[in-house]
């Protein structure tokens, strides 16, 4: 997922904001809470055509290699309400939604609800581990790299931090795999246990570990790049501060002024990037996961693809989609929190 960078980012962002200084947190919350709510809509409408359109009839995918006569095949049509008009299949989509029902998948038999869930785990695993090395990694880097603007080391991270960022996901996870799994095999090549393994306890947790790394791996490689540059631009622009100037003045060393009084200031645009990225991590497991065959929401939406199964895809969909605008509506709070321009009237 591309973002803006750096200050420039952060500056539009909060010129925006400052507009609507002045306004109570009751209005503020209502404002940002309808806006979610009408990118929520727009998500469930979108996500009901759209799939529609792809090409493919999933009846016929389901009967592939099976001796299935017309009227079997009108019947299976009938049962999972394809027969009907599409305006009439949207309102009973919609009507089943507003209940909580996300409908029966056509591949798994089974409720859509149910196996989003059971799928839940493994992406919050993996999406979450990834999340926090990669912020960690990514502020380190960037705070040390911008103290050292020019340095050899500033550029080759940077440089090394771009090069990963620019690259395909899927790319950087093929090569993994061959290297590290097919070549040298370190590591599992797929999925999140080893098939036919007994193991409880502590070898459970060493077997999901020794899956969890490559693909863990590809996504914090990917993503770090995103909060280094970030953190690397504004903590730049902090460096010429008045009160840098101040601290140095009372004696402190720089590691001190560095870490008290620099980065803490550096950090608002992060903060607000930290959401926008966990939302999209998420939606973008589909690539990490299908490449390693980890049995997340992304594998079960790369399944739902091949049939199409309409049901299960408009479920994980409004899941994923339902993530980010939740992240996007968290950022926002947050930017509000942690900024006193917005707060005050």
């Amino acid at each position: 997922m591309a973002l803006p960078l750096g200050s420039e980012a952060s500056t539009l962002g909060a010129e925006a904001e400052v507009r609507h200084q002045g306004a109570s947190w009751p209005q503020y919350l209502g404002r940002k809470a309808g806006g979610a709510a009408i990118s929520l809509a727009m998500v469930v409408l979108l996500g009901f055509f759209a799939f529609r359109m792809l090409p493919g009839d999933p009846v016929r995918s389901l009967s592939t290699g099976r001796q299935v006569s017309a009227e079997q095949l009108e019947l299976l049509r009938r049962q999972y309400g394809l027969d009907q008009p599409l305006p009439a299949q949207f309102w009973r989509y919609l009507t089943d939604l507003l209940q909580g029902d996300l409908g029966l998948s056509y591949t798994f038999n089974r409720p859509v609800g149910s196996l989003i869930l059971e799928r839940l785990g493994p992406t919050l695993l993996l999406t979450g581990s990834a999340a926090v090395i990669s912020l960690l990694l990514g502020l380190w880097l960037g705070q040390r790299a911008a103290w050292r603007r020019g340095s050899a080391f500033d550029r080759g991270q940077t440089g090394l931090a771009l090069v990963f960022w620019s690259v395909p996901t899927f790319w950087v996870g093929l090569l993994l795999l061959l290297i590290f799994g097919g070549g040298l095999r370190w590591f599992p090549t797929g999925g999140m246990v080893t098939a036919g393994s007994d193991d409880t306890g502590f070898g459970y947790l060493f077997d999901v570990a020794r899956h969890l790394v490559l693909p863990l791996v590809t996504m914090v490689a990917v993503v770090y790049a995103q909060y280094l540059m970030v953190m690397r631009a504004s903590l730049i622009e902090e460096m010429s501060s008045d009160y840098l100037t101040t601290a140095r003045a009372k004696g402190l060393r720089e590691a001190e002024v560095r870490r008290k009084h620099a980065v803490p200031n550096a950090l608002l645009p992060t903060v607000t990037l930290v959401f926008l990225t966990l939302g999209g991590l998420i939606g973008g497991a589909v690539t990490v996961e299908t490449v390693f065959s980890w049995p997340g929401l992304g594998y079960l939406t790369f399944t739902a693809l091949s049939t199409p199964d309409l049901p299960l895809l408009q479920g994980t969909f409004v899941v994923f989609s339902g993530i980010v605008i939740l992240m996007n509506f968290c950022a926002e709070l947050a930017y509000r929190v942690l900024d006193p321009r917005l707060r005050t009237g």
